[in-house]
């Protein structure tokens, strides 16, 4: 019984200083008034919901707007667009397109030029940039569809107008009437028709394209990687025959390969060159040898290539895996290819945008916004302000955001296991298809 009291006595708890009560007696106030972080749900809820009619013709006014400054300063819908009208009506009055070394296109450009020639002037004045607006907002709508955001949510509008207001290359695009504008649409529509499993019809899209402008030329690869050899035999065919049969009614169709390509390899002249942003551009005026530098722009290309062919092969469900794989081919053809204009990632930088709200988006990677700080309106460094020394920046945004994506498509997310294809194609029920023809299930991008 003694020991047994004993005992009892031992194992009663003794009162705590009055320095230890304290510490403890804070600790637990802290603990309970931390205040509770908002659900992760509750931004995306809140983006995915139907924008208001003061967003929307906030939105409206301001692409408007945009379109209505180049109908006033420019007469033929801008610089660029300027010299493909100049050479559309050349071919309507008898002569050769490719006399002009601007005239950059293949031959079934031609037809596309002399469609605008062939309007008043008044009308290719307001219809250009209206045109050109309407492409970019297209492929933003093309691209949020591709990620399962309805059109009139908050983060389609305000998207659209945060890349107009707030990223330079896009106001550049509509201000010049840039082709690329096509690209911008195409590039996303195509994808939206390959996620619903109607490979066919992406292919013709791409052609058409190609057809316009040939800056979408690297995302056959993507075809290859998908083995869809009919995709990829349409976005073949069709510029190549729109080509052939033009060429036979145009005079001097083989001035594309004796005067076009050699002017595009050697860098085009002294207006280009300054704002060729392209690894093999940029690099030669750091001081770097030429061999040297296209060496350079070489192998990061290939290694962007790499990365495509990895993000392919991991084989994950919903719509990302094809954003990821057609924008790091398109970077990794910008990295070598000349020339390469800040506009081009216009092309790219919608597409990874519309899938913020996806969980796996590169769009959650803080390197991502560093990437496109150099492209905003208020972003100033010295020495770089001059209009003849821009491309330094755009190749820091260029090689920033393939840098991102490579990363990105090399490495899976964290929590997610990767799971590479055996065939390189789509794994039926497992990439966000169903059934054999892999038309995809209309799955809301899964919440944070």
């Amino acid at each position: 019984m003694g020991a047994f009291l004993t005992t009892r006595c031992h194992s009663v708890p003794q009162p705590l200083p009055d320095s230890d009560r304290y510490v403890m007696q804070l600790r637990d106030a802290l603990r309970t008034s931390a205040p509770q972080a908002p659900a992760g749900p509750a931004p995306r809820a809140w983006l995915l919901r139907p924008a208001g009619p003061v967003p929307v013709a906030v939105l409206f006014l301001v692409l408007l707007g945009r379109a209505a400054h180049v109908a006033l300063v420019h007469r033929q819908g801008g610089m660029d667009n300027a010299f493909v009208v100049h050479a559309g009506q050349v071919w309507l009055h008898g002569g050769a397109p490719y006399a002009d070394r601007r005239f950059l296109y293949l031959p079934s450009a031609v037809l596309f030029a002399a469609a605008q020639a062939a309007l008043p002037a008044p009308v290719l004045r307001v219809a250009a940039p209206l045109v050109c607006v309407g492409l970019v907002a297209a492929g933003w709508w093309c691209a949020v569809r591709l990620f399962r955001v309805p059109a009139r949510s908050r983060f389609a509008v305000l998207g659209l107008l945060g890349l107009v207001l707030c990223w330079v290359p896009v106001g550049h695009l509509i201000d010049l009437g840039n082709w690329t504008a096509v690209s911008v649409l195409a590039l996303p529509a195509a994808l939206l028709l390959a996620d619903r499993g109607r490979w066919d019809a992406a292919g013709v899209v791409l052609g058409l394209s190609v057809a316009v402008k040939p800056l979408l030329v690297p995302v056959v690869l993507l075809l290859v990687l998908a083995r869809r050899w009919r995709a990829l035999a349409w976005m073949v065919l069709v510029p190549a025959a729109l080509s052939a049969g033009i060429a036979m009614i145009m005079p001097d169709p083989g001035g594309f390969f004796t005067r076009t390509l050699p002017f595009l390899l050697r860098g085009g002249d002294s207006l280009m060159r300054p704002f060729d942003c392209s690894w093999p551009a940029v690099l030669p005026r750091l001081g770097v040898p030429r061999a040297a530098a296209e060496a350079a722009a070489l192998a990061a290309a290939t290694a962007g290539v790499a990365c495509a062919r990895l993000r392919w092969r991991r084989a994950d469900a919903g719509p990302s895996r094809l954003a990821d794989t057609a924008a790091m081919l398109m970077l990794a053809s910008l990295l070598v290819s000349r020339p390469s204009y800040e506009h081009y990632p216009v092309v790219v930088v919608p597409l990874l945008l519309a899938g913020a709200p996806a969980a796996d988006s590169v769009t959650r990677s803080p390197w991502f916004w560093a990437a496109l700080v150099p492209q905003a309106p208020g972003f100033a460094f010295p020495c770089l302000e001059p209009s003849t020394r821009r491309a330094f920046k755009d190749v820091v945004t260029l090689s920033g955001l393939a840098l991102v994506l490579a990363v990105r498509c090399a490495r899976p997310p964290a929590g997610r296991t990767a799971r590479p294809a055996a065939d390189g194609s789509a794994i039926n029920g497992t990439d966000g298809k169903d059934g054999k023809d892999g038309t995809a299930t209309d799955v809301p991008a899964q919440a944070p």
